[in-house]
């Protein structure tokens, strides 16, 4: 673990627009091929899960279910992804950048003072979503592509038995192209999928000219009639239902990449409109003979067009699968800039567009997980038990949330925010509830996922707070340090040449700077001491990036740089000490030749009570896959020292 600039407290925001704003062709048909893959490919798998006959709790194939089924597929894919995410939740953006961890940090900027222990409640029950949507990010690859592969056995029986390594290879193909970045994937699938919402939409239209009845499904009474009048039967269907909107999440979590205006443009005008038709087409098969349960959405295809579509899906699937990787990255960048997991190896993928990252570790980890599940399940149908949880889930707590910010930040009544807290807030836990019943049918899955990284995440975040107060305390005064070492205390020797120490704040002497002065007994001509302060907001203006403080008297030669950063920015502290003013340093800051140094804490775990002895094992051993400092820094190799320290947990 490397003593390095971290996280500070939350400041006053700053708001500004960045070029995500854009709604230009090309960002629409990018946000196609990488945000609505998952919600898109939805129809697949949805109907036929429902009445699956292998259901812990089937329902019955009957016109009035039909019906009813169809109204609430198409009712909760209004309620939910159009009010709350769409018109909603994507309102509550920070800087542009969406997602739960967004919602986090604006808790944490808005919240009142005597509003801040619920602030803080809410903010765990939001770090809860986010690990919930890392186990979505884990099944939703495994779910889709083996939907997908699985109309092989629509198509040709006897190829059952390559379904599975079928899926396989295209999983490991998917990630590894994720390095090449979302822009370049965006532009391929985008297409793709402008094909793929096409042809499911002209499919639906189909099935219901032959049935037109079907259209009635539109009208909410079906729904209310359906889960009112049968809701023994229509609750446990909710378990299955909500498969009809997996992937609200991830249009929320990939807002930074693409805007919100885009993305509303394309739910609203082409994916919304087609995957309704498709829902639709299905039902109206299923109407006139209940034995296509089996596979309603290939079915629906004419025979000559089913291979072809089998290759479609695929590929469309492979792009659902892209929406949440993407998501994933997201909310991993924000989580390690906000505190909550170690500083990670963060590629940034585009020149145009600061939002499109690449984690390699969290890519290769859903790999390795997304391939477990795939070996272990098998099939779709065993998946989807456990996919609901991890979606309802998400989705409630990012419901409170908004309505929480809502309040703070827009002062909006409690009594206008009850209007619609109330029934969207009913409507996710009614569809929370009914995924509890497949709890050992599979919906422990992502719950053990969930409650593994929140763990993680909230370990780390205890860790952390031990290991800063005990470095704070070895380190102490930078003021009283400088007027020793000015005084002569203890006696050093003044060598030529710009030091740059990397430190977490302006209060404290680094301990690299320390060690060089009370154990080397030397000291460079101008050092400079650099804090990096990451802001809770996703990008700061250049003109606001940098604080320069001359410490001591002129002679002293040290001077304190404050780098400001977003929590979706990686910091290059050369880059940012070559934008200083000459001025500010009295010209005699040698970059060219500057010599860097870094602080590397060695952990190990102490007697103090400070945590539970696993959590100590686990906060060490999450430690190393903290990315390495000179390399997150963007610190030259050749002249970056490194010295080594030792704290207990």
């Amino acid at each position: 673990m490397t003593d390095a600039p971290s996280a500070t407290a939350p400041q006053p925001p700053v708001d500004h627009a960045g070029p995500r704003d854009s709604v230009r062709p090309a960002v629409v048909v990018g946000a196609l091929g990488v945000v609505f893959g998952d919600i898109g490919t939805s129809p697949i798998y949805t109907l036929q899960t429902v009445f699956a006959p292998g259901d812990p709790h089937p329902v019955p194939v009957t016109t009035e279910n039909v019906y009813g089924v169809v109204s609430l597929v198409f009712w909760s894919v209004m309620i939910i992804v159009t009010v709350t995410y769409v018109l909603l939740a994507m309102r509550a953006d920070n800087d542009g950048e969406g997602g739960i961890m967004a919602l986090i940090t604006l808790l944490r900027r808005w919240s009142a003072p005597q509003g801040r222990r619920l602030a803080m409640v809410l903010a765990a029950l939001g770090i809860f979503g986010a690990s919930l949507f890392f186990g979505d990010s884990m099944i939703t690859p495994a779910i889709s592509v083996l939907s997908a592969v699985e109309g092989l056995e629509v198509v040709r029986p006897s190829a059952a038995g390559l379904v599975v390594p079928i899926t396989a290879v295209i999983i490991v193909a998917l990630f590894m192209v994720q390095r090449r970045g979302t822009a370049v994937v965006g532009r391929i699938f985008g297409p793709v999928m402008i094909g793929w919402f096409t042809v499911i939409g002209a499919c639906g239209v189909s099935g219901i000219v032959e049935h037109p009845e079907i259209l009635k499904a539109l009208s909410p009474t079906y729904a209310l009639g359906f889960l009112f009048g049968h809701f023994g039967t229509a609750f446990f269907a909710l378990a299955a239902i909500v498969l009809a909107v997996t992937g609200a999440e991830a249009l929320y979590a990939d807002m930074g990449h693409f805007g919100r205006r885009a993305i509303t443009r394309a739910w609203l005008l082409l994916v919304f409109p087609a995957c309704v038709l498709s829902y639709l087409g299905q039902g109206a098969l299923i109407l006139d003979d209940p034995t296509n349960i089996s596979s309603p959405f290939f079915l629906l295809v004419p025979g000559w067009g089913r291979l072809p579509m089998v290759l479609l899906a695929t590929a469309a699937t492979v792009i659902a699968s892209q929406a949440v990787i993407t998501g994933a990255y997201s909310v991993t960048a924000q989580a390690a800039q906000l505190g909550y997991l170690p500083r990670l190896r963060i590629a940034h993928t585009s020149e145009s567009t600061i939002g499109q990252i690449y984690v390699p570790w969290i890519n290769w980890l859903l790999m390795v997980s997304v391939l477990t599940l795939v070996f272990a399940f098998r099939s779709s149908t065993a998946l989807a038990f456990a996919f609901g949880m991890a979606v309802t889930g998400t989705i409630t707590i990012t419901t409170l949330l908004f309505f929480y910010v809502a309040r703070v930040r827009w002062n909006i009544p409690w009594w206008l925010l009850g209007l619609g807290a109330i029934p969207l807030l009913t409507v996710d836990l009614l569809f929370a509830a009914a995924n509890l019943t497949k709890l050992v049918h599979g919906a422990w899955l992502p719950l053990l996922i969930g409650i593994t990284a929140f763990t993680i995440m909230t370990t780390w975040q205890r860790g952390r707070r031990i290991v800063t107060a005990e470095r704070e305390r070895r380190e102490g005064a930078l003021p009283a340090f400088i007027d020793a070492m000015s005084a002569g205390t203890p006696p050093t020797t003044r060598v030529p040449g710009t030091a740059v120490f990397l430190s977490r704040g302006k209060q404290t002497a680094p301990l690299a700077l320390r060690a060089n002065v009370e154990h080397n007994h030397v000291r460079h001509d101008h050092i400079v001491i650099v804090s990096v302060r990451t802001e809770p907001i996703p990008r700061v203006p250049a003109d606001e990036r940098i604080i320069v403080d001359n410490l001591g008297n002129g002679d002293d030669g040290i001077t304190h740089v404050t780098v400001r950063c977003g929590y979706m920015e990686t910091p290059d502290v050369p880059a940012t000490l070559a934008a200083v003013d000459p001025a500010d340093t009295e010209g005699r800051l040698d970059l060219d030749h500057a010599s860097y140094f870094l602080s590397k804490i060695e952990l190990r775990i102490g007697t103090e009570q400070s945590m539970a002895s696993w959590r100590k094992h686990l906060f060490i051993a999450t430690s190393y896959i903290t990315a390495d400092a000179a390399d997150w820094f963007a610190l030259p190799r050749h002249r970056t020292v490194i010295m080594g320290s030792q704290i207990e947990v």
